[in-house]
């Protein structure tokens, strides 16, 4: 189903598939969307009316997943045959696949600059991969159960990974090291999604709840209710500040956030801890274990989600589109371009550069006030009080809220055990 959401709002119902759909992705562009099915194809579909699609056969098992790179140039799909696979999109067609998994393989997707894959299985691991070279360069382990869900975060530099046994992990894949690890929810989680800004992170579960996490600080900080079922998908929008959920109970809930009430100029003034992003890390972070460079930090926009609303439409109006031949996709950039990046982005990087080198004159500035040492040292070590005092009231949050989940478990228990005594009288 595709929608329009306008003040009228429309569906349009795409027909090709012979068995469930299992995944769709919109293309970064937004000119075509892809789709998974059970029918072990994988469907390209221009979102028009006429609903063209052109098909990619190859698995021999159910796909589970799909997913863009971010030049929109490759495809990848995971499937129940244990395999991923890569596809061109400019000449729809098969480029290579990657075999290492030992059970059905659930999701896989691109990093942000498309040079590695991240995929989890049912084997326990979550894999990561040189696209260049299509090997395994990494593999993370999970003895408690295996990964229903996995993604970047928006710089690349760490993966996020829903598990079976009720567990969200953030892990950095430049040192192959755990980094968080949260245990919020009653049941297993499905599907994760990052904020554009990289500081929170949105899961969705079977209990039926959508948590935010700060990653920052690494705490819970939002639990949304609204599904009256198991949570099976959740997606920011591009700018974040819309997210969409989909659930078992046959609702796609559309919530506003005010991730983007905030001015960006007082955000940077009064938490300046939170405005830099680690950078991509660089392959030879990963594999041989050499040090290397990286550039200039990049700025991130801090949110602040105090209250979450959401809005449900009412049955809208549902269009039939069958499926017709299949298309040829617009001409793309060439190889050589995909692998070197475009003078742009060159561009974009000495512009960021120069920002943070002005940015960086600021603290000068501040040493002519006139501040002596020991007023300023009394400063920070105010600040580091205050910090002190912050983590105690995000660890006391988060363990009130995980009591609040007890509590509420009992209180059902018990009256489970009421109403059991009194059909028994």
């Amino acid at each position: 189903m595709v929608w329009k959401l306008k003040a009228q709002c429309r569906a349009y119902r795409f027909v090709g598939h012979a068995e469930a759909v299992t995944s769709v992705q919109y293309s970064p562009d937004g000119q075509l969307l892809a789709s998974a099915s059970r029918d072990r194809t994988v469907r390209l579909w221009i979102p028009c009316i006429h609903g063209e699609s052109s098909v990619l056969k190859g698995h021999t098992a159910s796909v589970r997943s799909v997913s863009f790179s971010q030049d929109g140039h490759f495809l990848v799909s995971a499937s129940n045959d244990k395999s991923l696979k890569i596809w061109s999109v400019r000449h729809p067609c098969l480029l290579f696949s990657l075999f290492q998994h030992t059970h059905w393989v659930c999701c896989a997707k691109f990093s942000p600059d498309g040079r590695l894959i991240a995929s989890c299985s049912e084997d326990k691991s979550v894999k990561i991969w040189d696209t260049r070279n299509k090997t395994c360069i990494e593999s993370l382990l999970d003895y408690e159960g295996f990964a229903n869900f996995v993604d970047f975060n928006p710089s690349g530099t760490c993966i996020a990974s829903a598990g079976s046994n009720h567990v969200v992990r953030l892990w950095d894949i430049r040192m192959n090291k755990l980094l968080q690890h949260y245990k919020v929810h009653r049941a297993g989680v499905n599907c994760v999604s990052f904020h554009p800004s990289g500081n929170y992170l949105i899961t969705a579960s079977d209990d039926g709840t959508l948590k935010i996490l700060d990653v920052l600080e690494g705490r819970l900080i939002y639990t949304l209710h609204g599904h009256k079922g198991p949570v099976l998908s959740v997606a920011f929008s591009k700018k974040g500040e819309k997210f969409a959920s989909g659930g078992a109970d046959a609702q796609v809930l559309l919530w506003k956030t005010n991730f983007d009430s905030w001015d960006y100029k007082e955000v940077l003034k009064h938490h300046i801890r939170r405005t830099n992003l680690d950078d991509p890390p660089h392959l030879l972070d990963i594999y041989p274990r050499s040090p290397h460079l990286h550039g200039e930090k990049i700025q991130s926009v801090e949110v602040n989600p105090t209250f979450v609303s959401n809005t449900q439409a009412l049955d809208p109006p549902v269009i039939e589109i069958s499926s017709s031949s299949s298309f040829s996709t617009p001409d793309y950039v060439s190889s050589e371009d995909a692998q070197n990046p475009p003078d742009s982005v060159l561009a974009t990087s000495s512009k960021r550069k120069s920002e943070n080198e002005s940015e960086s004159a600021m603290p000068n500035v501040g040493k002519q006030t006139g501040i002596s040492p020991s007023l300023g040292n009394t400063l920070e070590h105010i600040v580091e009080q205050l910090d002190v005092l912050t983590l105690t009231v995000s660890i006391l949050e988060q363990r009130l809220t995980l009591t609040e989940d007890k509590l509420k478990e009992c209180l059902e228990n018990q009256q489970k055990m009421l109403l059991e005594e009194r059909q028994e009288a």
